[in-house]
């Protein structure tokens, strides 16, 4: 396992080696901001993709890219139950990928064993963790991953946090129009995996996604973004994968879009980055759940 206080330089090494041998691909973007309502979103423009990457992309559902990993892209060892590597096709750099090492689905609940490995990797780096529970969400690969990248303050979920209103411990943030809870985290929940989930718990029972704490079954009732820093935790449910011709995923509702030609950059600015943030989102209130 890797010592503390060590993986951010782990991490910068092994992209800089993967870089160098080829087994980082990173896709080139360009980059803009578009605002709506006085919030402003980071839209990422995908140049051309090679057809060596496109096709590895499009290899199809069944195949897994984390049974076996790439060597070259292996950072560390986290816990007896996850590993972390990089993300082979990367927009953001240093981006980390935390997995399961048995293969377990996307569309199930996180557990102990994924927070405890979570909650690990934040305590080295101020990082923006997330999860896209399920395809509806944005997952495209089934083996169960948790993601992070280095934290941008210039993105929007920077500041937007800052105006939740809270009721106890669990909050909204009202300039989201979308079904949503968020709730505070202080060092005390991150150096505690158990608190850690069940802040986790505590979220999606108030999006109406689970009854029960602890759930009843591993797998989730509905899908769902998850987002995390040191200082917060944010959940939002997902009616659909995607507006129109544009996906979303996690780093969506963090205020960081990806557009994949100048069409959708158009449509994206037509739409407005709000309106199809609460296209693929859930209106208020939120339904009672049947799990």
């Amino acid at each position: 396992m890797f010592k503390p206080g060590t993986l951010w330089t782990l991490v910068q090494d092994t992209s800089d080696r993967a870089r160098k041998c080829g087994a980082l691909e990173s896709i080139a973007t360009e980059e803009e901001f578009v605002q709506q309502w006085g919030m402003s979103f980071l839209v990422r423009i995908l140049f051309k993709i090679s057809p060596k990457v496109k096709a590895k992309q499009e290899r199809g559902a069944e195949f897994n890219p984390f049974l076996p990993y790439e060597e070259d892209l292996f950072v560390a060892d986290i816990s007896p139950t996850h590993l972390c590597i990089l993300n082979k096709y990367n927009v953001v750099d240093n981006h980390l990928l935390i997995i399961t090492r048995d293969f377990q689905e996307q569309e199930t609940w996180l557990t102990l064993e994924d927070m405890v490995a979570l909650s690990r990797c934040m305590a080295e780096y101020e990082a923006l963790a997330f999860y896209n529970g399920g395809r509806i969400a944005g997952a495209s690969q089934r083996h169960k991953h948790l993601q992070l990248i280095p934290y941008q303050k210039e993105l929007l979920i920077s500041t937007i946090v800052q105006k939740a209103e809270f009721t106890n411990s669990i909050g909204t943030i009202p300039h989201f129009p979308f079904r949503h809870a968020i709730a505070k985290l202080d060092q005390s929940l991150l150096e505690s995996p158990v608190a850690f989930l069940n802040t986790y718990y505590e979220l999606l029972q108030k999006v109406g996604l689970l009854k029960l704490i602890p759930p009843t079954d591993t797998h989730q009732t509905g899908a769902y973004n998850f987002l995390a820093t040191r200082e917060y935790m944010l959940i939002i449910p997902r009616s659909q994968e995607r507006c129109q011709s544009i996906s979303v995923n996690s780093l969506g509702f963090a205020g960081a879009l990806l557009v994949h030609n100048q069409q959708q950059r158009s449509l994206l600015k037509q739409l407005g980055p709000i309106n199809l943030l609460k296209t693929v989102a859930f209106p208020e209130p939120p339904p009672m759940s049947c799990c």
